[in-house]
Formats: structure tokens, sequence, C-alpha cells
């Protein structure tokens, strides 16, 4: 039976570090990410995707334990201190884990 075991990396962003943030997700051993618009509220202030300057996305990546591990090192060390970001993970079971 595959191990069918993986990480779920859940990060919420600035929309303007979208291309750089999707190329560098590349780098790191993703096979793939999902992006989406994201609103709301936090200690940054309202982020309501109404203007590019206050827009957020959400990038969701699957991927095995070790990319996870690259992937929240490198947000740590070069994106915490200079933008608004979350950055959460989560255990998760995959139905075709061929595919991560």
């Amino acid at each position: 039976m595959p191990d069918d075991s993986r990480r779920l990396i859940t990060i919420v962003t600035e929309a303007i570090l979208e291309v750089e943030l999707c190329e560098a997700l590349e780098k790191l051993g993703a096979t793939g990410y999902t992006v989406t618009n994201a609103r709301g509220s936090g200690n940054r202030g309202i982020r309501d995707a109404g203007w590019s300057s206050s827009s957020n996305v959400r990038v969701e990546v699957v991927c095995k334990e070790e990319v996870a591990q690259r992937i929240i090192t490198h947000l740590r060390d070069n994106y915490y201190n200079d933008y608004a970001m979350i950055l959460f993970e989560s255990d998760v079971r995959v139905l075709r884990p061929d595919k991560f």
C-alpha cells in the first residue's frame, strides 16, 4: 500500500508576491500549487482585495515532509520580516499519492 500521507502548506500573503513565491515553490521542490484570491482582517489591517495594493492571495501546496520543511524555512527567512504573511501546515491524506 502506498504512503498516502502528505503535508498541506497554506500561505496567505500579499498578492504582489504571487509570481515570486510560485517560482520559489517550484525551486524548493513543490510539484504544484493552487492560488486563490483572499481577503480578511488581521494585525496589518483589513485586506479587502479591492485594490492591488491591499489584496492577498492564498497559496496551497500539498507535498512531502521534506519539501514542506524547505518551504517553511524559506518563507520564514525571506518574507516574514517585510510582508504580511501567515503560514500554517497540516497533515493530509491524498487519494492519488503518485501526483505528489
